[in-house]
C-alpha cells in the first residue's frame, strides 16, 4: 500500500520514493548491537555509553531478540538487573529484508508502532537496522540527488522535449520497448526507471510521470513474479496521453476480478517472505492510472493496457476486463 491519500491519483515525490527505493538504500549499517551473554546491567551501561534506546540481540550474524531502554527500566524497578538480557528481550522481532520496498518499513514503523527494523538477508544475517530517523534522512538525502541529477539533465530534456514540435505529422508517437525476463529480482524495477528517466526528458508533466512510475514498477514486478518466460513493456508517448501495455505468455489470470481485490496475491510463499507479491499490484495500478484494461487467455498470455491522459478526462471507461475464450494473438 503506497502511504497516503491516493483516491484522487495525486502521488508525491517522497510517496513515488517510498514506493520505489528499496530498503537497502535507507538502511544504517553501522548497527550497534547487543551480546547475548551480557547482563541487564552490562546493557543498561552499554545503552548510556553509546546514546541508544534499543538494539537488536545478535547471535552468529542473526538477531534473536530486540531490548529496549523500557526492557532495561522495568529490569530496574524488578530488581533483576543480574538476569542475562536473553531472559529480558523480546524474541518475537520484526525484520525487513533488504530489498523490500520502504513502504513496508512505513507501514510498521508507523502503523504497527515499531521503533526500529532489523534488516536482514535471505538467510537472517543482520545487514542494517531502519529507524525513523535514518529512513527520513535517507529520504532527503535521495530527493537532494534527485534534485541535483534533475539539473544536469535539463539539457537532454530539452532536446527530448523538441521531439513532438521538430517532426511534422498528422499523428506524432514515440515508441519505447523493455524486456523483463521471470525471477530476475536483481534488475527488477530496472525498465521502470528508464520509462520514468525517459518521460521527464520528454517533459512529461511530474505528477503524470510519478503515477506512471508507480505503475508500471507494479507492472514490471508482476512479470518478474508471476510469469513463466517474463515479458515486454510497450510505452507509446503521444501529444496528448501515455500508452502503456505489458504483454506475458504465461500461465495467465483464471478470474480476472478476483486478481483485483486488494491482497489477493498467487504468488508463492518464497516470494512473499522476500516482500514482494503482496497482492497490491493491480489495485494500485487501477488507483494511479486514467484507464486499465486487462485481459487474458488463462494458460496462454496476459495483457494490461494502461492509458495516463495529459489532460482532464479519460478516453475510456476507467477499467476494462476481458478473458479470451480462445487461445489467440496478442
Amino acid at each position: 500500500m503506497i502511504p497516503g491519500d491516493m483516491s484522487n491519483q495525486e502521488i508525491t515525490k517522497v510517496q513515488e520514493l517510498i514506493y520505489t527505493t528499496r530498503v537497502e538504500s535507507v538502511m544504517a549499517s553501522d548497527v550497534i548491537v547487543i551480546d547475548p551473554s551480557m547482563t541487564m546491567s552490562q546493557v543498561k551501561n552499554f545503552m548510556r555509553e553509546n546514546r541508544i534506546s534499543g538494539a537488536p540481540v545478535v547471535a552468529e550474524g542473526k538477531v534473536i531478540g530486540i531490548v529496549t531502554m523500557n526492557d532495561v527500566i522495568r529490569s530496574m524497578e524488578d530488581g533483576k538487573l543480574d538476569s542475562p538480557v536473553t531472559e529480558v528481550m523480546t524474541t518475537e522481532v520484526r525484520t525487513v529484508l533488504m530489498d523490500a520496498k520502504v513502504a513496508e518499513v512505513v507501514n510498521n514503523l508507523g502503523r504497527r508502532g515499531f521503533s526500529r527494523l532489523p534488516v536482514v538477508d535471505h538467510d537472517g544475517k543482520l545487514l542494517g537496522i531502519v529507524t525513523t530517523g535514518t529512513l527520513i534522512r535517507s529520504l532527503l538525502l535521495q530527493m537532494d540527488k534527485s534534485f541535483q541529477k534533475n539539473e544536469a539533465e535539463k539539457l537532454y530534456t530539452y532536446r527530448a522535449s523538441h521531439i513532438f514540435q521538430d517532426i511534422s505529422s498528422d499523428d506524432t508517437g514515440l515508441t519505447l520497448r523493455y524486456f523483463v525476463n521471470e525471477r530476475d529480482f536483481d534488475n527488477a524495477g530496472k525498465a521502470s526507471s528508464l520509462i520514468k528517466r525517459s518521460l521527464q526528458r520528454l517533459v512529461v508533466q511530474p505528477q503524470i510521470v510519478r503515477r506512471v512510475g508507480v505503475a508500471v514498477y507494479e507492472a514490471e514486478m508482476n512479470l518478474v513474479i508471476h510469469t513463466d518466460i517474463g515479458g515486454e513493456i510497450v510505452v507509446e508517448v503521444r501529444k496528448d496521453r501515455v500508452n502503456i501495455s505489458t504483454v506475458d505468455h504465461g500461465p495467465g489470470i483464471a478470474d480476472l476480478k478476483q486478481v483485483l481485490q486488494p491482497g489477493f496475491s498467487t504468488a508463492p510463499e518464497w516470494i512473499r517472505d522476500m516482500g514482494f507479491g503482496a497482492g497490491m499490484g493491480l489495485a494500485n495500478i487501477k488507483r494511479v492510472s486514467d484507464v486499465m484494461k486487462l485481459t487474458s487467455d488463462p494458460g496462454h498470455w496476459t495483457r494490461l493496457e494502461m492509458v495516463f491522459n495529459f489532460g482532464p478526462d479519460p478516453l475510456l471507461p476507467k477499467v476494462e476486463l476481458e478473458k479470451s475464450l480462445t487461445r489467440g494473438s496478442q
